[in-house]
């Protein structure tokens, strides 16, 4: 074995899929980073680090000698695009600098952005976008953070690659960016309480063109870029391959669920699930459901955000398919499989 993975983000749904992955694979050992820790198994410790504070980031990270490989996934969230940055790049500040100054055969730091890149989250945006579209107005944390990779690979060994997903679905717990599982459990919910699934977004979202990126497929790619040397020093949208619109897949996703779909209706998931906590915890019981706690299974501000997408919501993948990666994931089928992997998990009925 003569690649370390550093997964920073390791509890994340990148971080967990991309560890996921690495195992597989018979020739990395994986250290992987996250506030919470882990359990150590063949192959794959945990470190609990605070990468926020400097001193405790060293102190946790100065042995790492064998670390090859960085990927990054960590991400904070903050209530303004302008105070995301702070804290987003400190942690990746910490990280790169701990580890670049100690393990002597770093040869690749892996960098997750995504679409805000091109502005995505602000309004319409260009579409398809393209990795060499030009910027937009700031605060934008994820350009910065390619900035600053930027600068500290000049005149070193190692080279770096950013990664662009589009909305990443898959499964984790406790994350702030988890679509798939904001569908699941509005969709156990609206079908516990004889209600029809409504989708619960802009008018204008159910119509739009969307794509997503399957965690799994985005590990593949993530390893790819970081392995191969064409890719050296250059940015990637991964994506599934195909495009959608919510008013074909919604009735799919209600017919999975065996409830019937009605007509949208627009409304803040942020608030209609403020107080249905005390109906999960009966449903947990009634259910037979793993312990996880209400906190953890969902980002309702964040299904919000992206039903709001009333415009296209896409990018050109080509490039990726230009320098070799060809892998595609089909989309209905991934939420699928995804839903039935948290019934096998126990997290929905």
């Amino acid at each position: 074995m003569n690649k370390t993975a550093l997964v920073v983000g390791a509890q994340g749904v990148i971080g967990r899929n991309l560890i996921e992955h690495l195992r597989r694979l018979d020739d990395w050992q994986i250290i992987g980073l996250s506030r919470r820790g882990g359990e150590n198994t063949a192959r794959l410790r945990h470190i609990a680090v605070d990468l926020l504070d400097a001193e405790d980031t060293r102190s946790k990270l100065a042995n790492l000698r064998e670390v090859t490989h960085v990927f990054y996934a960590a991400y904070q969230d903050r209530p303004t695009w302008a105070e995301l940055v702070e804290p987003n790049m400190t942690m990746l500040r910490n990280v790169v600098q701990t580890i670049a100054g100690v393990a002597d055969d770093l040869r690749h730091v892996s960098l997750m952005q995504g679409y805000k890149v091109y502005g995505a989250h602000l309004g319409p945006f260009k579409t398809p976008a393209r990795e060499d579209d030009p910027g937009h107005m700031p605060p934008e944390f994820n350009v910065d953070q390619q900035r600053f990779l930027e600068a500290q690979q000049r005149g070193k060994r190692w080279s770096w690659s950013a990664i662009r997903p589009s909305v990443v679905c898959g499964f984790a717990l406790g994350n702030p960016m988890n679509l798939a599982m904001v569908i699941g459990i509005y969709a156990a919910i609206s079908k516990e309480l004889g209600l029809p699934l409504r989708f619960p977004g802009k008018p204008g979202a159910y119509d739009t063109l969307m794509e997503v990126t399957d965690a799994g497929l985005l590990a593949r790619a993530t390893v790819w870029a970081a392995t191969e040397p064409r890719c050296a020093n250059q940015a990637f949208n991964i994506t599934n391959g195909d495009l959608f619109r919510w008013n074909q897949l919604w009735p799919r996703i209600a017919k999975h669920f065996e409830i019937e779909v009605a007509p949208p209706l627009t409304m803040s998931l942020a608030s209609v699930m403020a107080d249905k906590e005390p109906l999960w915890n009966a449903m947990r019981e009634r259910h037979g459901l793993a312990a996880h706690r209400w906190s953890e299974l969902s980002s309702w501000g964040f299904g919000d955000f992206v039903f709001g997408w009333d415009y296209d919501f896409f990018a050109d993948g080509s490039k990726a398919r230009r320098y070799g990666f060809h892998e595609y994931v089909d989309t209905e089928a991934m939420f699928k499989g995804i839903f039935d992997d948290l019934k096998n998990r126990r997290v929905i009925p």
